[in-house]
């Protein structure tokens, strides 16, 4: 498992707005510093709901990349590509498949909630029962140690790793596995005798102190080779090679993003700022919000409790905005119009660099063609070496 390398993406399935800059992009501008990142266009993802329209798909992928690298995603920090690009995801889904029981992917919650919310769409395919698993894939290839997601994903994170669990039960024993880890362990130099004692300690009483001794032994030796590193770790709890190692879910803190009725910012509310909208475009819609309906007239007091327009407040203005907000508002000393003027200023703000980071990408569009190629093929590079234990481990030919 690579501990500091994240994969996340998103479906191009339309403009992106201010909720997915906040939600989403702006966590990733500040992991790629600190982490080995995977960015992924997930178009086979979009198809598992838009397979009935797939002319919107096309028409995002360039526009949502050009998004990402207007909001800061680095193309020389963190890996951008098109998921089905890179053909080792859907090989692994493939191969997931052989071995996944039906029952686990009927039980993940979002399924039925999103049956029932997509009514008016057929979704009765394998594809949209199975884009849990299609999910797993798209980690795993990378052996991704973390995926940055929301609370009401966590119980995908848990599929992918009982997947994973599965695979190496079923996968991970090589006929001579035993020789193979001793060789391994007399790698490790004088540290090995002691690797030995802490794995029968863990073994034989359950000690969690020495299969984390034992793990700090492995992190450091110099002389181990991936396929020897894997192949102790699952010795050393009396499993077989971590072919697929498990994943950890980090957590992110839910998007606070209001649209513009108040609810959450979304498309299908049609109450979305985009990432780069005009800005005269940004004050009609700030302009035309609603406010609190007891200020009918310029003279009513208002409560911004009430008011959509406090929402976006809490997000853009500083402590010293809000209260001139709640004491003009409360007391009548200010309207609603000029309530919603800093607002603007602060989304035209917040939007400036995203124009100018986005002018040389919109005036050559091959420069985003070329970050695509590259990482397109830095992707596959990472996936094909997975891919390949994978086939081995099952029994496939070259």
């Amino acid at each position: 498992m690579f501990a500091n390398r994240i994969l996340s993406g998103m479906r191009p399935t339309g403009s992106l707005h201010l909720g997915h800059y906040h939600g989403v992009i702006k966590n990733w501008v500040e992991l790629q510093h600190s982490h080995e990142c995977f960015f992924m266009v997930a178009d086979w993802h979009a198809l598992t709901t838009n397979f009935d329209d797939v002319s919107i798909i096309g028409k995002s992928i360039n526009e949502m990349v050009i998004d990402w690298l207007a909001s800061g995603v680095d193309p020389e920090k963190s890996t951008i590509f098109i998921q089905s690009k890179v053909p080792q995801h859907a090989e692994l889904h493939l191969a997931l498949s052989m071995v996944t029981p039906l029952g686990w992917l009927e039980r993940v919650p979002t399924y039925k909630d999103q049956l029932e919310k997509l009514s008016h769409k057929d979704l009765t395919t394998y594809g949209f029962l199975g884009y849990p698993l299609l999910q797993a894939a798209d980690i795993l290839i990378y052996k991704a140690g973390l995926v940055p997601v929301g609370e009401d994903q966590v119980p995908h994170i848990e599929l992918t790793r009982e997947v994973a669990r599965r695979f190496n039960h079923m996968f991970g024993r090589e006929p001579n596995f035993e020789e193979l880890a001793k060789a391994a362990v007399k790698k490790i130099g004088k540290a090995g005798k002691q690797f030995e004692q802490l794995r029968t300690a863990y073994l034989q009483d359950g000690h969690a102190e020495a299969l984390a001794q034992a793990h700090e032994i492995l992190a450091g030796s110099q002389n181990l080779g991936a396929a020897d590193r894997e192949r102790l770790m699952g010795w050393l709890e009396n499993k077989g090679k971590t072919i697929l190692p498990e994943c950890e879910a980090k957590l992110t803190a839910a998007s606070k993003m209001p649209g513009l009725d108040g609810h959450k910012m979304s498309k299908s509310y049609n109450n979305t700022i985009t990432m780069r909208e005009a800005p005269e475009v940004v004050s009609k819609k700030i302009r035309g919000m609603p406010t609190d309906p007891a200020r009918v007239r310029r003279t009513d007091a208002g409560n911004p409790e009430k008011c959509p327009v406090w929402q976006l407040h809490e997000v853009y203005s500083s402590g010293e905005t809000k209260e001139w907000v709640k004491a003009g508002c409360t007391s009548a000393g200010i309207g609603c119009l000029d309530c919603k003027q800093p607002v603007i200023d602060a989304v035209v703000r917040e939007q400036q660099p995203m124009f100018e980071r986005a002018e040389k990408y919109l005036t050559n569009p091959k420069l985003v063609q070329d970050i695509l190629a590259d990482g397109n093929a830095r992707a596959e590079q990472v996936a094909r070496a997975t891919m390949n234990d994978v086939r081995e481990a099952m029994g496939l030919g070259y």
